[in-house]
């Protein structure tokens, strides 16, 4: 018989955090699991890891080395494999709770969800200081409109949810881009009839010194371009229309929040300038009447700033997020 539940964990250059991982999730008390682990041409000693856990662990693992091709091509790889009734993804870096899987999947025995997702603690890898962060999601949702509303302030990653096979079916990771759970998890919110919410912080994710969210690099421009992913995909569906004002609301929000506190880590006053200008020539070529969207009208302080975001206001982003480095 099939497993109920497949998990996907690409890994690369993690050898470092790997064995934890692999216990957290081997020993987890749910076991009607397969793990796949998908090798993407790894360099360091990860392998080996791997191999130790497979020959303790047998079948359980399903174990496939590829060339490198980054984590989207890893995660892909990993769907062709996978046989659960739902699909989970993990990041080799992070762990899990003990009971994570114990408890997401008992809300299923309550409703057939489309997705459950779970709260997650941010860990820190030099203070050990550990954040709880809700998912994004307060309650379980079985209206549509009511789903669609939490598009604007779900947690955009795939790896603390996991997710009934049909509802991604057909849909994998953009290759090649940074923030590819955020354009994935779009591209999943029009298949979704209901999502089960467990309100416990059940996923580790480590905030390590060098990944994406503290550290710059023009693959950042990937947050702005991936969104034009998502409308054209809306657009094929022929649901734009209907979901306008959500997109419309992420597209300002990543590209007049998002993307320039993160540009600012450059701490170069003309690549900043030029991104300013990048997001600035996208959003009004994309969306010129924003400011009169229906959620940046509701969102207090955010949606005021988003809205009236200028050239002023980008140069005191500069200035704050630099001070931070000296702090």
């Amino acid at each position: 018989m099939n497993p109920k539940l497949s998990i996907i964990l690409p890994v690369y250059n993690v050898e470092q955090y790997l064995e934890k991982c692999l216990n957290s999730i081997l020993t987890n008390t749910f076991q009607d699991f397969e793990l796949i682990i998908v090798n993407d041409g790894s360099p360091d000693n990860s392998e080996k890891i791997i191999l130790n856990f497979k020959e303790k662990y047998g079948d359980k693992i399903i174990y496939v080395k590829k060339e490198n091709g980054g984590l989207s091509d890893a995660r892909n790889c990993g769907l062709t494999y996978a046989k659960g009734e739902y699909i989970s993804f993990i990041d080799s870096d992070d762990y899990i709770e003990q009971h994570m899987y114990e408890l997401m999947m008992k809300k299923l025995d309550e409703y057939p969800y489309d997705i459950v997702a779970c709260d997650l603690n941010l860990v820190y890898e030099n203070s050990k200081k550990i954040d709880i962060v809700s998912s994004g999601y307060n309650n379980d949702l079985k209206d549509k409109n009511e789903i669609k509303k939490t598009m604007i302030h779900f947690y955009p990653t795939v790896w603390n949810k996991i997710y009934k096979r049909e509802s991604i079916q057909n849909i994998g990771f953009l290759k090649g881009v940074w923030y590819e759970d955020l354009e994935f998890m779009l591209k999943v919110y029009p298949s979704l009839n209901s999502i089960g919410v467990v309100k416990n912080p059940l996923y580790n994710y480590l905030q390590r010194k060098n990944s994406i969210t503290y550290t710059y690099n023009d693959k950042l421009y990937d947050i702005i371009n991936n969104m034009e992913s998502v409308i054209s995909f809306y657009k094929g569906k022929g649901i734009y229309e209907e979901y306008k004002d959500e997109l419309e609301y992420l597209y300002t929000r990543y590209a007049f929040a998002t993307f320039p506190k993160r540009l600012a880590k450059c701490g170069n006053k003309e690549k900043y300038k030029k991104g300013i200008d990048y997001a600035f020539c996208k959003v009004n070529a994309v969306f010129p009447n924003y400011k009169k969207n229906y959620y940046l009208k509701k969102i207090g302080i955010k949606g005021w700033y988003i809205k009236h975001f200028n050239k002023a206001l980008s140069h005191v982003n500069y200035i704050a997020q630099n001070m931070k480095k000296y702090n």
